[in-house]
Order: structure tokens, then C-alpha cells, then sequence
């Protein structure tokens, strides 16, 4: 008999853990009741990413007890519920083709990097298109495979059925994205994609020396690398540490697959190994085209020496 494809069903039932997940978020944003906490300055937490990452976390390890899942709310991480009915791996991502690279890998071989609820500051302020829950499987310290969902894509568009709303992006370095038709962005006048709620002098003088046409400030780095992704910006440049492995692990994968590179503002990519340290100290830049991304990394390396 074929040996299951393990790298698969993880990265399946990932997308129906964030899908399940998304659906949460959705029902406690409605019910009104996000209980507010504040875990550092400018960092909310809401009773929502408490609830979808027990959800991400208790669908994933029930069916793989041997993945190691590393998320956000730490806290959570042990608290499984166990009474949750069982998430069918997608049906779609079964029957892709898998890179040859995967297709022998042992659960223990996946490390998985979950933010149950990217771009929290927005979401608490109602601006609900920035948020996406995000699941990122790393391989031997590299991004390799990823899921971001969007809870309220399509939302407000006439459609009173939760049924169309939400949309789920998947993709795996060196195989397929799912989801998703990557556009390259029209404007030969460069758009960046930088932070909404965390800037400091540090963003704007890169921002500055990059001499931007346009810069879209929007929250959630899951957002900012669809952003990417549909032609909407050439790069996103956040330098300055802030964000975390969670935060760039499933964005990187499917940047990746797309032929787009993400690495920190030197250029180095970022290890996601379990034993890493979790904060992406020296930034974050991303681009679709690995051109646009050498050419940002040349101008922020000058601005720094001068």
C-alpha cells in the first residue's frame, strides 16, 4: 500500500483548521463579546485568538501528536479540547502533487508556527479585511508550507450567508499555491506595504529612502504578503524587530511558491526551527519579484551607513 503522504495531510487539514478557526473569529466579533486584554503596549489579545488557536491547536495535534506547534496565545499551548468534532483535511489539498523533497517526511520532521488571529490591533477597531489566521509548516528551519485565511473576504458584499464568506490561501515552496491568482502589480512606480499600528522613525526613514509612489499602511503581515501576492504592492518593509516567527512562517511558504522571497532587512533569511528565537529581530522584507527585493535591500543597506 502507498505510504501516506504526511506533509500533505498536515498541510490539508491545516486549511480546515483555519477555516474552522476563521469561523470563531466570525461568531465572537458578532456576539460582541472579544474581552480585551492587553499583553504589552499596542499588543491586544481578544477572547477570539484564545478560542481559534485551541481550535487550530486541539484539530492539529488530535490527528498528529507528534507535530510540534508552536502558536501565539502560549498560554494555550497543552490546552486541547478534546470534545472538538473531528476537521476533514481538505479534499483539494490531498490531491495536489507534492514536491519529491516531502513526500517521506515523519510528523516529527514538521514544526508548525500558528497566529490564530493576525492583525488583532485592527480587528479590535473593526477594520475586519486585515485579519487572517495563519498556519506555517517549517522543515528543517525553513518555511516551507502555508495557510492564510481570511475571515471576512467578501464579507459586507451583499451576501447574507456565512457560507460565502472567508477565503483560504495555501502553498508550498518549490510545488502549488491554491486559493489565489497571483498578479504581478501594474504601477511601475513603486507601492510598499508597510505597518498600520507599530511604526516608529526607524519605518518611516526606510520608507522615505525607498522613495515610495504610494505606501499602503494596513495591519497583519498575513495581509501585507496578499497584498503582494494580487499585485497590490511591490514590497513590504517593515525594519525594525516587532513581529514574530508566527507572523512570517505561513506568508513566507506561499510567497515562496509564488517565486517571491521574504528574508529580514540584511537580506538573511530566518531559521524556523523549533529552538529559534521567536522575534524577527532585524525586520521584515518581502517581495513578489526577487528583483524589486534585491533593489529595496541595496537602498536600505546604504541608508543605514549614512
Amino acid at each position: 500500500a502507498q505510504r501516506e503522504n504526511v506533509y500533505l495531510n498536515v498541510l490539508a487539514t491545516a486549511v480546515s483548521a483555519a477555516e474552522r478557526a476563521g469561523k470563531i473569529i466570525r461568531q465572537m466579533m458578532s456576539s460582541g463579546n472579544l474581552e480585551i486584554v492587553l499583553k504589552g503596549v499596542n499588543d491586544p489579545q481578544t477572547a477570539a485568538d484564545r478560542s481559534a488557536q485551541v481550535t487550530i491547536l486541539s484539530v492539529l495535534g488530535k490527528r498528529f501528536p507528534k507535530l510540534t506547534i508552536i502558536g501565539e496565545e502560549d498560554d494555550d499551548i497543552g490546552k486541547l479540547d478534546a470534545n472538538l468534532p473531528d476537521c476533514i483535511p481538505s479534499e483539494t489539498v490531498l490531491k495536489e502533487s507534492c514536491p519529491s523533497r516531502l513526500k517521506s517526511l515523519n510528523e516529527e520532521d514538521i514544526v508548525v508556527w500558528v497566529d490564530p488571529l493576525d492583525g488583532t490591533n485592527e480587528f479590535t477597531k473593526g477594520l475586519v479585511e486585515h485579519v487572517t489566521v495563519l498556519i506555517g509548516l517549517a522543515i528543517n528551519g525553513e518555511a516551507v508550507g502555508g495557510v492564510i485565511h481570511q475571515p471576512y473576504w467578501g464579507y459586507g458584499q451583499d451576501s447574507e450567508s456565512d457560507a460565502n464568506i472567508g477565503r483560504t490561501i495555501w502553498g508550498t515552496s518549490g510545488g502549488n499555491i491554491g486559493g489565489l491568482v497571483i498578479r504581478k502589480t501594474a504601477s511601475d512606480n513603486l507601492v510598499l506595504a508597510t505597518t498600520r499600528s507599530h511604526s516608529n522613525e526607524s519605518v518611516e526613514a526606510a520608507i522615505k529612502s525607498l522613495g515610495a509612489s504610494e505606501v499602503l499602511r494596513v495591519g497583519g503581515a498575513g495581509y501585507k504578503i496578499l497584498l503582494l501576492l494580487e499585485g497590490k504592492a511591490h514590497c513590504y518593509v517593515f525594519p525594525t524587530p516587532g513581529c514574530k516567527r508566527w507572523d512570517t512562517c505561513a506568508p513566507e511558504a506561499i510567497l515562496r511558491a509564488a517565486g517571491g522571497i521574504l528574508t529580514d532587512t540584511n537580506g538573511k533569511k530566518y531559521s524556523y526551527a523549533k529552538d529559534t528565537n521567536y522575534v524577527n529581530s532585524d525586520g521584515v522584507l518581502a517581495a513578489l519579484d526577487p528583483n524589486v527585493h534585491r533593489r529595496c535591500l541595496e537602498v536600505l543597506n546604504l541608508s543605514k551607513k549614512t
